[in-house]
């Protein structure tokens, strides 16, 4: 997955389209179960808060888990697990996203797992044979029809090629490709939704639900992870303490992948690691050195650390697996985190304060005196903390917290970067209980801070901004020139974007309506104009009754707003 930047501006809420309702219907069944299942957890909260005690063991999860007494994090992750394949992938995301739903909500949905079946054999033999062109008795000598692991995308079976390399072969699950974008066009009908609803409008669904789609069909092209491999490769190809799989580029396709085998012990097998005889402390160095000139030196990165991914080699060598989710960071990034952990360090409240308002997208409404208080009182604690004992996973989420309790929204670029420092502290102490992440960073910030000062970067700076102002002075005469010859021939509109006068206009609009209708209905009585009934015209009384209804509503939103420019 490639992560970039937020836009500093939540995006602009459109209507309800009426195309819209065409995918509505052709996507009916999908929309049914998925509304089932909201259903069923919604009401197992309600359950769960005033229900009797017996009636909390009614509604159960497809593994017998009683909802309603889940707390509601276990609960949205149960519900994701249900819905099926891409809202796992949802979960996955929004847990590198403790900005938008939390630490404790994102720190439950790592813990989402795809036990999704495996495909038959007939059916991966046939689009290994579709996408390769050729029979996969012809591309390997043996293949394992019985797969190794299935998740939520594909499976991985082993396989040996005809020239003796062993290799695993990862194969996309059948038709996931159209699922996936049934689920992603409902996801969106289901943000613009959220968006229109104010409990939701703070975790910009619209906005979260873009990125997630782009990093989804990014994750269903296998050669987008082919070229990743080959990336990592050629990066640490000097580099002894580390193994990344080779891929082979003829083997693979959009929906097949074909890499080197990598035997070892992973990470999560924490009984053999000790009785295997690992360095421990060594490989969580190593590890971490790995992850943070990745970082900090390529601005390329693993970007899902977990012990699952991660395997233990001979002489103490890392191998990675799965590099479906990579992350990327600009050197401007790079530097903001340098200086916001250096900040920290420091005890510099003010200079943090200002990096997370320059870096992130603040409110309108933010309630900065507060917000720097909070700040404040952040950095008196950790930046006290000696190096040994600077615990960087917790400064980071208590961080992520802050920024997320006065709505500001990081870039996803940032939010990724917080969340993998945070899982591989996590996984280096697996390793190494006693292990400082902050200690192994020290070089890296210096080279920051070096690289952010250095001659070269200045010099490059100003190279920049010499092309952007030459081509400024390209622009800017024909444009002066574009300006006047529209003043000249009457062309130049001014567009003013108004806020709060619809419901002014409104109003203003509505009371010469019901002044109208009153003048017109006293006409109408006075003439006597036929129907009559009862010695009063029909008509007259109507439009009286109609005028007296309309004015009763334009007073009524001038006493519930106080101000006819005021929004109700």
């Amino acid at each position: 997955m490639h992560v970039g930047s937020c836009p500093r501006r939540a995006p602009r809420i459109a209507p309800m389209k009426i195309s819209s309702i065409p995918q509505i219907y052709r996507n009916l069944n999908r929309w049914g179960e998925i509304l089932s299942v909201l259903s069923k957890y919604g009401l197992a909260n309600w359950i769960g808060r005033l229900g009797p005690d017996f009636a909390k063991d009614v509604l159960k999860a497809p593994g017998g888990t009683a909802i309603a007494r889940a707390s509601w994090e276990t609960r949205i992750r149960l519900a994701l697990v249900e819905l099926g394949p891409t809202f796992i992938k949802l979960g996955q995301i929004l847990s590198t996203r403790p900005d938008l739903v939390g630490i404790a909500l994102a720190g439950e949905l790592q813990h989402l797992q795809a036990n999704v079946p495996a495909d038959p054999p007939e059916v991966v033999r046939a689009l290994i044979q579709s996408e390769l062109g050729r029979p996969v008795e012809e591309v390997f000598a043996e293949f394992e029809d019985e797969a190794m692991a299935s998740a939520s995308i594909g499976q991985v079976h082993r396989a040996t090629l005809r020239t003796g390399e062993l290799v695993v072969v990862k194969v996309q699950h059948a038709k996931i490709e159209k699922k996936v974008e049934v689920d992603l066009e409902i996801l969106a009908g289901l943000a613009l939704l959220a968006q229109r609803i104010p409990e939701f409008r703070n975790y910009r669904p619209r906005a979260t639900t873009a990125e997630f789609q782009r990093a989804m069909r990014r994750e269903l092209d296998f050669a987008r992870e082919e070229r990743n491999m080959r990336l990592f490769a050629n990066l640490f190809r000097d580099n002894p303490n580390v193994r990344i799989p080779r891929p082979y580029a003829q083997y693979t396709t959009a929906r097949v992948l074909t890499m080197e085998r990598i035997e070892g012990v992973k990470l999560s097998e924490t009984e053999r690691i000790a009785a295997d005889g690992f360095d421990r402390q060594l490989l969580a160095r190593h590890g971490a050195g790995l992850y943070l000139e990745m970082i900090f030196s390529h601005g390329f990165y693993h970007a899902d650390p977990h012990p699952g991914n991660v395997v233990l080699m001979d002489g103490n060598v890392i191998g990675l697996l799965d590099f479906g989710m990579v992350g990327r960071i600009d050197e401007n990034t790079q530097e903001t985190m340098g200086e916001m952990l250096l900040a920290i360090a420091n005890q510099d409240a003010d200079h943090l304060t200002t990096l997370i308002t320059r870096v992130a997208s603040a409110p309108p409404e933010l309630d900065r005196p507060a917000f720097g208080l909070d700040v404040a009182d952040f950095v008196s604690h950790y930046g006290s903390q000696s190096l040994d004992e600077f615990d960087l996973s917790g400064a980071l989420s208590e961080m992520t917290e802050m920024i997320r309790r006065y709505n500001i929204m990081l870039p996803a670029a940032v939010a990724m970067l917080i969340k993998v420092l945070i899982t591989l502290e996590g996984t280096s102490r697996m390793l190494s209980p006693g292990f400082s992440l902050v200690e192994v960073m020290q070089p890296y910030q210096k080279k920051l801070l070096w690289r952010q000062f250095s001659p070269g970067r200045r010099l490059r700076k100003l190279r920049r901004l010499f092309r952007e102002l030459e081509h400024l002075a390209e622009v800017l005469p024909r444009g002066i020139v574009d300006i006047l010859e529209q003043v000249e021939t009457g062309k130049f509109d001014v567009h003013l974007d108004h806020r709060g006068l619809e419901p002014s206009v409104n109003r203003l609009v509505l009371g010469m309506i019901t002044s109208a209708l009153f003048l017109g209905a006293t006409l109408m009585l006075s003439r006597e104009v036929h129907p009559i009934l009862g010695g009063y015209s029909v008509p007259g009384v109507m439009a009286l009754a109609g005028s007296i209804w309309l004015g009763w509503r334009v007073l009524r939103a001038i006493n519930k707003s106080g101000h006819l420019d005021r929004r109700e």
